[in-house]
């Protein structure tokens, strides 16, 4: 059946007919918001995703304006100091991404990818709103306290458990809606389409361009405003910006293409791992691809899912698809009727492999994030404790993050435009792409090394400089300038556009597709574990480093520490990483998907279409 028949079917007119070009449906299986199959000239593209992508935007200027100062916020006003302020923002940031896991559940799972966004959105929006309110009424006691010279008073422990409570309900939806706004932005776009699919692989450059910029406002005015105590206009600016952002992205709600639910991803692993342990005394006989369970086409193919084809490896979860002489006996009486905890598919075994063979890719990753945490502690910390004026100007610490942001979106243009082009030409062949994802995340790797080298150098300079008279109040610890920074977070900006673009891309390309949300959650979730393997290290590097003589290596004093030593050991761990990474990267089999065809993509569609109609 051909897809203009299937339109017609739905009622649209003669006339309207005629307009080929926009009323040929998706070959992906997406569906438009009443369920009906979605129209590619009437839905998704350009226009929904330049949608998402300033409802990013903005959603990323509420969430860094609280995140990128919170470490200030924490030792001006709750009073803590470096070591455990650093160890509070590592938690609550590896909190966040942690959230991440379940949003991509719910999505996969239940919800679909537009209603888990929303709801999660909402949660966003009332915690910031939240976290305003007990700033204003509560923590920023006496008024005009939390700038540099004015500390705030102590705080009850109703006032901390608001506090917390309010920055943690900004963490659960900030988190539960980030894995899913990348790939429901990347849904909008047909990728059995070939202009689609480019345009599909390029929205995920700007999926991350559009998260920098719109932190630009917050690390630069926001950032100000915040760090001469303005904190309450910080915090409802932000609470205004997530709010903007919800509105946005439901006014788009009848352009948007959806996938729907395919089900609870747990049950489906678990019956794969049971099934397997029921046969493990089976002998499976040498054509073991001839005895393998698949279901038809246009079963396994619900939801626009495709199926897997069958892989080499982890062979013992292959008898979870075997069918033994009982089994087959089963199928023949019952009309093709299985019991899944005793038979699963093809595509089902080889779902529980790929999630097997991403994990050590996943892991390899952790160890990226904790260097790229630094942005948001250390680093700050490290520019506090420098020159910060020009003339009679004060340069916020936390604005710094400001070059990464240049950083990322010179270096995704000169990636797409210069780089990407330069290696498709060196590698002589008909792929458009030139580096692979897997290439560019071992680059992002390199860089991440030099990262943490420059701001070793810087500190150990930083130190030589230093006031050692100074106290931690003091006006100017240093005489280094705080511009000397600029180099790490260039740096780090670089590095970003090749690990965490790569990795957006290669989990989102390399999961199934009923797992497309848990992808990206898993990009989400390695920032989670690197801010925790952050704070782990602060806590191991303090207990080891202190001494009768020495505070350790980051005390409230930096000029009394050895910083530098902390951002060295951080070098030699990635190095070793990358190299652990390397290996586990030669060992990677890319998984293959069967390709659709229209036929079978066509009667899809019908038969979605006469469900609706029941």
């Amino acid at each position: 059946m051909a897809c203009l028949n299937v339109c017609k079917e739905q009622g649209y007119g003669t006339e309207e007919r005629t307009q080929k070009k926009q009323h040929i449906c998706t070959l992906d299986g997406t569906v438009d918001w009443n369920g009906h199959p979605a129209i590619r000239g009437t839905t998704g593209s350009w226009v929904a995703g330049i949608l998402i992508l300033v409802n990013q935007g903005l959603a990323t200027l509420a969430f860094f304006g609280v995140g990128v100062n919170l470490v200030l916020f924490l030792t001006r006003v709750l009073g803590q100091d470096n070591a455990e302020a650093a160890n509070n923002v590592s938690k609550w940031t590896g909190t966040v991404y942690i959230f991440s896991l379940l949003g991509a559940f719910l999505s996969d799972s239940y919800w679909g990818r537009f209603k888990t966004c929303a709801i999660f959105q909402l949660i966003f929006v009332l915690g910031l709103a939240s976290l305003s309110l007990c700033s204003y009424l509560f923590l920023l006691k006496p008024r005009g306290c939390g700038d540099k010279e004015t500390r705030c008073g102590g705080h009850s422990g109703f006032h901390m458990a608001f506090f917390y409570i309010s920055i943690y309900l900004t963490a659960l939806g900030n988190g539960g809606y980030q894995p899913n706004i990348a790939t429901f932005g990347a849904d909008q776009f047909d990728e059995e389409d070939p202009k689609e699919g480019l345009s599909k692989v390029a929205f995920f450059s700007y999926f991350y361009l559009a998260l920098n910029l719109g932190s630009l406002f917050s690390n630069t005015i926001l950032g100000y405003f915040e760090d001469e105590g303005m904190w309450t206009l910080g915090f409802w600016a932000s609470a205004g910006s997530a709010f903007l952002a919800l509105v946005l992205f439901l006014c788009g709600t009848p352009r948007y293409r959806h996938f729907k639910p395919s089900g609870n991803p747990l049950s489906r692993c678990c019956q794969v791992i049971i099934s397997a342990s029921r046969k493990w005394k089976v002998e499976i006989m040498p054509a073991v691809e001839d005895n393998l369970y698949e279901e038809a086409a246009k079963e396994s193919s619900k939801n626009g899912a495709r199926k897997i084809l069958h892989t080499e490896g982890f062979k013992f979860l292959d008898r979870a698809a075997y069918m033994t002489e009982k089994e087959l006996y089963h199928l023949e009486k019952d009309d093709g009727v299985r019991n899944p905890w005793r038979l699963c598919t093809v595509t089902q075994v080889e779902e529980v492999k790929c999630i097997l063979r991403l994990l050590p890719i996943w892991l390899c990753t952790i160890l990226y994030s904790v260097v790229f945490t630094q942005m948001a502690s250390l680093f700050v910390e490290q520019g506090a404790a420098m020159k910060t004026n020009i003339a009679s100007f004060h340069i916020p610490p936390a604005s710094m993050s400001s070059f990464d942001i240049l950083s990322v979106a010179a270096f995704i243009f000169i990636y797409r435009r210069v780089l990407d082009p330069l290696f498709a030409r060196l590698k002589n062949n008909s792929n458009p792409k030139g580096l692979t994802e897997l290439q560019r995340m071992g680059i992002g790797l390199v860089i991440a090394i030099l990262a943490m080298v420059s701001a070793g150098v810087v500190e150990y300079f930083r130190l030589k400089y230093s006031r050692k008279d100074c106290g931690s109040n003091c006006e100017s610890p240093s005489s280094l300038s705080i511009f000397w920074q600029v180099p790490q977070y260039i740096l780090i900006g670089a590095s970003e556009v090749f690990m965490y673009v790569g990795q957006l891309e290669f989990f989102n390309g390399q999961t199934p597709d009923g797992l497309k949300s848990f992808g990206s959650a898993l990009c989400m979730t390695s920032i989670s574990l690197g801010n925790y393997v952050s704070s782990l290290l602060v806590t191991i590097v303090m207990k080891f480093s202190t001494r009768d003589d020495m505070p350790g290596w980051i005390p409230g004093n930096l000029n009394k520490g050895h910083l530098d030593r902390f951002y060295f050991l951080l070098a030699a761990l990635t190095t070793a990483d990358l190299l652990v990474y390397f290996l586990c990267a030669k060992w990677y089999k890319y998984t293959t998907f069967e390709e659709r065809n229209e036929e079978d993509t066509n009667n899809n569609i019908a038969n979605r279409h006469a469900e609706l109609k029941v």
